[in-house]
């Protein structure tokens, strides 16, 4: 069987994939830190580059010291909506969640993002009758990189990971999808350059969202 006709379910990462929402979570990141009264003096190239990591793990790599990160994420999602409008969908997302929908093809969003958030994104850009799963951080799951959470996507699908392709913007999402066993589909237009995806030998990579349908 070729790797085409084996692919039963697609699953999606959100931001730089479907959502291009950089803008919304930088004016959102920016209000949160000075609401907090905490430093908010960072070069947009780094933060930019590490869309896609939990906020932990940006903080700590730009040296900006959040004593207490769930709090910031509670009063990060307080006002995440108060930019959504900031946010679009990228060009062919629509087309391409049809056309899966069409071919009887399972379809999941996996995101660092709470579940509460993912849940409520979803439902704003009016995706939700195209998705047979929507996994945000849940507790007492591991988050991307880590296979965990696509093992658990699969599972509740009822579908084999190796039937399943892996699509995100950045290296989390190829390393996720590699050690779930899954293949790996990198696009071009999120928030990692084209050169830096090819460092993570994705199983394909392309420039707009609908050359994914060739695959499956």
């Amino acid at each position: 069987m070729s790797v085409k006709n084996s692919i039963k379910h697609v699953c999606f990462d959100l931001d730089g994939t479907l959502i291009n929402s950089y803008n919304t979570i930088l004016k959102t990141t920016i209000k949160t830190l000075d609401e907090l009264k905490l430093e908010s003096d960072f070069k947009e190239e780094d933060f930019y580059n590490r869309i896609g990591h939990h906020f932990a793990d940006i903080f700590s790599d730009l040296n900006i010291p959040v004593p207490d990160i769930e709090h910031f994420i509670n009063i990060y999602k307080g006002h995440y909506f108060d930019f959504i409008k900031d946010s679009d969908v990228y060009p062919s997302v629509m087309e391409t969640l049809k056309s899966l929908k069409q071919k009887n093809i399972k379809i999941s969003l996996l995101t660092t993002k709470g579940q509460d958030q993912a849940d409520k994104i979803i439902d704003v850009f009016e995706m939700r009758d195209y998705f047979d799963l929507v996994m945000g951080r849940r507790i007492g799951l591991k988050i991307k990189p880590d296979p965990e959470p696509l093992l658990f996507i699969c599972n509740e699908l009822n579908v084999k990971p190796e039937e399943t392709i892996m699509v995100g913007d950045s290296e989390l999402d190829v390393r996720c999808g590699y050690s779930a066993g899954a293949k790996t589909c990198s696009v071009t237009f999120g928030y990692r350059t084209k050169e830096a995806l090819q460092k993570e030998n994705p199983d394909y990579i392309v420039d707009t969202l609908k050359e994914i349908l060739s695959y499956v």
